[in-house]
């Protein structure tokens, strides 16, 4: 894929391939390519190796989907319906109990998560996939539906599927199909502390 997005900085060019369009063409996807997903984002690093991350998921008209698809907002919804694979992403927030201490919180079981996302976006770029983040989930319902216990926080819900004609897009919709650009580095990376 041709990007017209540039770093400022020289990098890998899946990084710039990999966004988050909402155009997914409504087609099957072998489970073997999800499988090749989620071995990625096993990869990722993790505090202490813990690996917080859980990831439950549907494929397209499965048993789950119409489940999944109850779990997100309508605006999400409208178009995530059109994906290939559902995903949702959990992380565990409290440290494994080893029987002698008592369970505590695990700081950073967010960020680790984070990072299987991002491994699993990658690999799906790789794959010829996109991959969509959506945080507009009824939370409750997931919970519920999906059987999340307590101690895990639901993350995101991830849409995957093969990039279709934005034209398939409500209006409102196909002016934002295209990748985002990215603020520029001086505003996010500071040499020492925080500027004032």
């Amino acid at each position: 894929m041709t990007t017209p997005r540039r770093p400022d900085h020289p990098i890998q060019s899946i990084f710039l391939e990999r966004w988050s369009p909402r155009s997914f063409d409504p087609i099957d996807m072998p489970e073997a390519d999800l499988m090749c997903m989620l071995e990625a984002a096993r990869w990722a690093p993790s505090a202490f190796n813990i690996q917080p991350w859980r990831f439950l998921y549907s494929l397209r008209e499965d048993a789950y989907w119409s489940t999944y698809l109850d779990t997100l907002d309508a605006f999400n919804r409208s178009w995530a319906s059109q994906a290939s694979a559902l995903v949702a992403v959990l992380s565990d927030t409290t440290m494994p109990n080893d029987h002698q201490v008592p369970q505590a919180p695990l700081r950073s079981h967010g960020l680790d998560t984070g990072a299987a996302w991002a491994h699993l976006a990658l690999q799906a770029t790789s794959l010829g996939y996109q991959a969509h983040a959506m945080a507009g989930i009824d939370l409750a319902r997931a919970r519920e539906s999906l059987n999340v216990p307590d101690n895990f926080c639901i993350q995101i819900i991830i849409a995957i599927g093969k990039q279709a004609d934005p034209a398939r897009l409500p209006e409102d919709l196909r002016k934002r199909e295209m990748p985002s650009d990215r603020l520029p580095l001086e505003k996010i990376a500071f040499a020492g502390g925080f500027p004032q």
